[in-house]
């Protein structure tokens, strides 16, 4: 089955171009010049990953990444011609899984589009972790906290899946950023900051007291959370 990408860009004939090239690789593609017509493009058939550009007319990429966050997990890569660090950060922090500056090569986008998409797919089908009161259900991709459901995006998932797998060692955040991207990305720190500071946000994790992840300064972090059969 063919993953679907819907491209969120007014330039049209990097759309076309992507549309052509993507095409290559068996990806099918759907592209809108403007943001509502993305939104509702989305709304209307879902896809498995959505292409976004931070200059937008009337909508920015980070409100439209906003408004994505606030009923999908759908992976998102954010394009800017800007390129600056704090695009950067606002993007990691608004929820997008990766970023990548224009003018880029298009094999490199297909790399980053199959790597944030394996991601998404656990090899494991069945094992289930308790720890304490968070589930992880690894097979579905998917985290309870207190029995409810929490909206992890496809980082956090795979930084809390790469943490609880190695409990209890400490983790820098090159070993973390190579884990997450499957290629260098740029090694970018902040980046890590984020994504973390965000899961723990939906873990309601306090890290001067936490549960689950606990920050170990000037080296990394570490899960501490212990499995139900374990304590």
């Amino acid at each position: 089955m063919n993953h679907r990408v819907l491209v969120i860009d007014d330039d049209e004939k990097l759309n076309a171009l992507l549309v052509e090239y993507l095409s290559r690789f068996d990806f099918e593609v759907r592209t809108a010049t403007h943001p509502h017509e993305g939104l509702k493009a989305l709304k209307a058939d879902p896809p498995d990953l959505v292409i976004l550009d931070v200059m937008l007319p009337d909508m920015e990429g980070f409100e439209v990444c906003r408004e994505i966050r606030k009923a999908y997990t759908i992976p998102i890569i954010m394009l800017t011609a800007r390129g600056e660090v704090t695009d950067r950060v606002v993007g990691l922090e608004l929820g997008a899984d990766d970023y990548i500056p224009k003018p880029f090569e298009p094999r490199e986008l297909v790399a980053r589009i199959q790597a944030v998409l394996r991601r998404g797919h656990s090899e494991d089908t069945s094992e289930i972790r308790k720890i304490g009161p968070l589930v992880v259900d690894f097979g579905k991709h998917a985290a309870k906290l207190n029995e409810q459901s929490i909206d992890l995006t496809t980082a956090e998932f795979e930084i809390l899946s790469l943490l609880i797998e190695r409990a209890g060692r400490v983790l820098n955040r090159d070993q973390i950023l190579e884990h997450v991207r499957g290629l260098e990305w740029d090694a970018y720190n902040r980046s890590i900051d984020v994504l973390i500071s965000r899961l723990r946000q939906k873990l309601k994790d306090d890290p001067k007291h936490p549960r689950f992840i606990k920050t170990i300064w000037g080296a990394g972090y570490m899960f501490i959370g212990m499995d139900s059969n374990e304590e």
